[in-house]
């Protein structure tokens, strides 16, 4: 639990700096960009070249993907009955199941977990196998925009953070040493990662309006019940109960699940003109429910 009071500790100091103006109206920005497009793949790069792939790869991988399923799936079925429309209730399932592995998921694994490498297989799933498939559905819905289909299902893999981490699983599958005046700098680079996303979040938690209001409200409601417990209960329940993980490993994949929704999913609301009024107000709300969660779970299980 102390690696999660540190890490919201550092989110209260980036809310300070937001609130006293410190640096400036494009300081999140600045963070965030980069956090996302140096830092963290670079964080990511280093620890996965030197991690096992078989403790990335393991039953802990299996059991993110079915409990993102179980939670995305309610929302379908719920969405289904109550004819929110495929396009609404596509990214109110995604709000549901796809965790802010990037972002606040890799401090989180720093930590909470102690290991980056433990993100990376949620990380991964999502932007190779989730991403995609979502994609493909709102496409083929008639929301996607102009241009190839293939050329949108590339996108995940054009992310950074995902070239930094298939970079990183490239190098240890294949047992490859990479030289220390290569490696010594990407690690130095890689250090800024946690404290330059925390401090951006918390800078973003600045004038944020109140959510959960409008139309999309109870869409909403239930995207952040499903993200904030639906999804780290059934993590639970199949990592203990079917899988028999105890210890460790059973921390690492409910902290995981209980991570807030992506913050990448507003971009896909926003780029295919729906819903993105629900995938503001989710991703709003899980995160600041994550806290506690993220508290309890590790109180708990910790």
């Amino acid at each position: 639990m102390q690696g999660v009071l540190t890490g919201f500790a550092v989110i209260a100091v980036g809310y300070a700096i937001g609130r006293r103006g410190y640096l400036g109206d494009q300081g999140r920005e600045v963070l965030t960009k980069l956090a996302f497009h140096v830092a963290s793949p670079a964080l990511l790069f280093t620890t996965l070249a030197q991690t096992d792939l078989s403790v990335i790869f393991s039953s802990r991988l299996l059991v993110t993907a079915l409990s993102t399923a179980a939670a995305a799936g309610v929302f379908v079925a719920v969405g289904a009955v109550r004819h929110w429309g495929v396009g609404r209730t596509t990214i109110g399932a995604l709000c549901s199941s796809y965790v802010n592995s990037g972002n606040l998921g890799i401090p989180i694994a720093v930590y909470v977990l102690g290991d980056a490498s433990l993100v990376a297989p949620v990380l991964l799933f999502q932007l190779v196998g989730v991403t995609p498939v979502a994609l493909t559905i709102l496409d083929l819905s008639g929301r996607g925009e102009k241009g190839p289909l293939w050329r949108r299902l590339l996108t995940p893999l054009r992310n950074p953070i995902a070239v930094g981490s298939l970079a990183g699983v490239a190098v240890s599958a294949t047992g490859l040493r990479i030289p220390a005046p290569v490696l010594d700098p990407l690690t130095l680079i890689g250090g800024m990662s946690v404290p330059a996303v925390l401090l951006a979040f918390g800078i973003s938690l600045c004038g944020s309006t109140m959510p959960g209001r409008g139309p999309d409200r109870h869409p909403v409601f239930l995207s952040v019940a499903l993200k904030s417990v639906g999804q780290p209960a059934a993590a639970w329940a199949l990592a203990a109960g079917v899988f028999g993980l105890r210890g460790a490993p059973l921390l690492d994949v409910v902290v995981t699940s209980a991570l807030p929704a992506a913050q990448n999913l507003y971009t896909y609301a926003s780029s295919y003109r729906v819903a993105e009024r629900l995938a503001r107000d989710s991703i709003l709300l899980s995160t600041v429910i994550s806290v506690p969660v993220l508290v309890v779970v590790a109180a708990l299980l910790g």
